[in-house]
């Protein structure tokens, strides 16, 4: 883990019940923050240990008033918001399909559950930030969201194309109020979102296919996200991050 500061500064992060999600929880809880971790699944046993700088909540993102109500309630709770990572989000494989065969409920719930939540998370943490005086987020997009694909999820990729429109455009409006907004895009990388990898030659056959030889991490993607949200990175906004071992120089 990249080694960062965070101290007397709070958190939200979506999504912190699994994979990229708890890693970053975990980190920013490590390195001094007061986090309020949510997710639909319950806590997982990473995030123990923190006393009273972890509050996890269980519950739908895609619920305004629970959105709203957990914001409130970390201000609140420690007196600030500094950060919001948004990385809750859905890939599913057998019933996410090309734009010709996609069943629209399929379509409207992705999108529902990949963008609007960040819609609702970022309209709510701005008024806060900037109570603070400033803040940074971090939105999770994908790689491929930037090429087509021959076995396509069209309402994931579309999802997370948004995803990267939004973060891009919440930076510009933000920027005069110190609240900086950036997207990162990770590559082939080991979490729960890919159980079909699920064995040893599939992994080895992905980790081929990668320039720098091997399947990212959760760690990778938590250590792009903690730089972004960092003072290091105080000159940057509106920015999206490949984090995927160089796969996308083989487009």
């Amino acid at each position: 883990m990249l080694r960062f500061d965070f101290s007397g500064r709070t958190a939200v992060v979506t999504g912190a019940g699994g994979g990229m999600g708890e890693a970053i929880a975990r980190d920013l809880l490590k390195a001094g923050a007061a986090v309020t971790a949510i997710d639909i699944k319950p806590a997982p046993e990473s995030l123990s240990g923190f006393g009273d700088r972890l509050v996890f909540v269980q519950g739908d993102l895609r619920d305004a008033a629970f959105v709203e109500k957990t914001m409130a309630d970390t201000a609140a709770r420690t007196g600030r918001l500094d950060y919001l990572a948004n990385v809750a989000g859905v890939l599913w494989f057998g019933r996410d399909k090309g734009f010709l065969d996609i069943d629209l409920s399929v379509w409207d719930e992705v999108m529902d559950i990949n963008l609007k939540t960040m819609l609702l998370t970022s309209r709510f943490a701005v008024p806060l930030m900037k109570k603070t005086g400033g803040g940074a987020m971090v939105h999770f997009s994908t790689i491929q969201w930037l090429r087509g694909d021959l076995k396509p999820q069209e309402a994931y990729q579309a999802s997370k194309a948004g995803v990267c429109a939004l973060s891009k455009s919440i930076a510009m409006q933000c920027a005069r109020d110190g609240i900086r907004s950036n997207a990162i895009l990770p590559g082939p990388a080991l979490t729960p979102l890919q159980a079909r990898w699920d064995s040893e030659e599939i992994r080895t056959a992905v980790a081929d296919y990668v320039p720098i030889g091997r399947i990212g991490t959760a760690d990778d993607m938590a250590n792009a996200a903690l730089f972004l949200l960092s003072d290091a990175a105080s000159f940057i906004t509106g920015v999206e991050l490949a984090v995927d071992g160089g796969v996308l120089m083989r487009t």
